[in-house]
């Protein structure tokens, strides 16, 4: 249950930090910060796992590199759909797609419940 609260805020810190790195992306106050966190989690739980295996072959070709972009087009996505962010181009959302990443990855690794046994 805590996950279903802290997920969303691990997201909102990844968006956070990408909006103070990056000068194309800007998120306009907290509410839209919290709201394209939850959106993107959304997004990226029904939408992004069809474009994934639709992309497969393009995702071979390249080695894997094509998913950086596919998560730029989810960052894009979420963007596109709150009037309270904004994103200068695809570039900007794959760099801020990486920082998201890496900043839930070490999220999920600092809230790690242990294993029970």
């Amino acid at each position: 249950m805590a996950r279903l609260i802290l997920n969303p805020l691990i997201g909102a810190l990844g968006l956070w930090l990408a909006d103070v790195l990056l000068g194309g992306l800007v998120i306009s106050n907290w509410v839209s910060l919290l709201a394209a966190a939850i959106l993107l989690g959304i997004v990226n739980a029904i939408l992004r796992p069809v474009l994934v295996v639709l992309t497969f072959p393009i995702t071979i070709v390249t080695l894997g590199l094509f998913l950086f972009v596919l998560n730029g087009l989810m960052i894009g996505l979420v963007a596109w759909m709150l009037p309270g962010v904004t994103i200068s181009g695809l570039f900007t959302a794959i760099l801020a797609a990486i920082i998201t990443g890496l900043v839930s990855w070490f999220g999920q690794i600092v809230t790690k419940e242990p294993k029970r046994e």
